[in-house]
């Protein structure tokens, strides 16, 4: 199989501006098109599709630091709340929209992710998956809140309220009748781990109706 199945050997993935997930996202999306990144953060991502693959890219951030910082990139943000953003859009605005570690920190992820679907022809979602090995150990021998490298935060000051697995979100997909473009797990640097709901860290996942 192929690794965007997870099951090949595990090839190299490059970083892009420090992320796989970003080097993952940037080859999914396609030169030319409408994108918009939910939680842009600085703008990177979104200047980086716009200068090299020629993208309508746009964002929406909800830190109004990072809006500056991202607007200084010359890249066109807007400071908002991802569970209401994209309400006033209308069907069909974006080719892409984009929601990368994030997910798990919005208030209510489904909602999210059907208007990311009836805004966008397709939504690249990629989150961290809690049911890592790691995670695992961490309750298992701890006792309390999994604390990691992968999640360093303490219980009471960490951004992620929904812990979701690779598992959970394909059962999702399934209840949804969404349409599974590709499937990407990342392990470090590598792709194709055996096993991603164990295996693998980040789960990338092309999604359409």
């Amino acid at each position: 199989m192929n690794a965007a199945s997870g099951t090949a050997s595990a090839p190299f993935v490059r970083q892009l501006l420090g992320r796989s997930d970003y080097a993952i996202i940037s080859e999914i999306v396609e030169p030319n098109t409408r994108v918009l990144d939910l939680g842009c953060g600085d703008g990177e991502l979104l200047q980086w599709l716009a200068e090299r693959k020629k993208c309508d890219a746009r964002g929406i951030e909800i830190s109004s630091s990072r809006v500056q910082r991202a607007i200084a990139r010359g890249v066109s943000v807007y400071q908002g709340d991802i569970d209401e953003a994209l309400l006033d859009y209308p069907d069909s605005a974006f080719d892409y929209i984009i929601l990368s570690q994030t997910l798990q920190e919005t208030k209510e992820p489904l909602k999210v992710l059907r208007q990311m679907l009836r805004v966008g022809r397709n939504a690249v979602v990629a989150f961290p998956n809690f049911g890592h090995w790691s995670v695992r150990l961490a309750h298992l021998f701890s006792g309390r809140a999994p604390k990691t490298k992968l999640f360093p935060y303490n219980w009471y000051d960490s951004p992620n309220i929904h812990y979701l697995t690779v598992h959970d979100f394909e059962e999702l997909a399934r209840q949804e009748n969404w349409n599974v473009e590709r499937r990407i797990f990342l392990a470090g640097k590598h792709t194709g781990t055996l096993w991603p709901n164990l295996m693998a860290e980040t789960a990338v996942f092309l999604i359409r109706k």
